[in-house]
């Protein structure tokens, strides 16, 4: 089942509804759930599929291929949805384009903004033709 999200504030997506299908795994609350749009999206942070790359998203504990992250930015039980929320809401406004899952929108973001958001804007405008 899909859910609408508002887009946030002074940014392309704001007043936007982007549909997500959120996944909750057979063990959760202890493993995190999966966030994926179901709108097309152009972000630094979701990969081509619409999944999310978010910290918060990643399972619990240290990861060794990872040292940008620590266990505290990572999923942990006591998380719930309105905390995913919160870290999409912060991850669409501001994008990590040091860590991304789309490296041609990270590489966008960081050179070519007016681009990006134009984009962004057809990603949007598909969206709305798609409902």
């Amino acid at each position: 089942m899909g859910h609408p999200h508002n887009g946030p504030r002074r940014h392309p997506l704001r007043r936007r509804l982007l549909q997500s299908a959120p996944h909750l795994p057979s063990r959760f609350p202890q493993l995190p759930p999966e966030m994926k749009f179901t709108s097309q999206m152009w972000h630094p942070n979701v990969y081509e599929d619409g999944k999310v790359c978010i910290s918060i998203l990643h399972p619990p504990g240290e990861d060794a291929m990872n040292a940008q992250e620590t266990a505290d930015e990572r999923w942990r039980p006591i998380l719930g949805v309105e905390q995913i929320l919160i870290s999409v809401i912060s991850m669409l406004s501001d994008p990590n384009d040091e860590s991304p899952a789309n490296l041609d929108a990270a590489v966008q973001w960081r050179n070519d903004r007016p681009a990006f958001k134009k984009k962004v804007r057809q990603c949007v405008r598909k969206s709305q033709d798609d409902c």
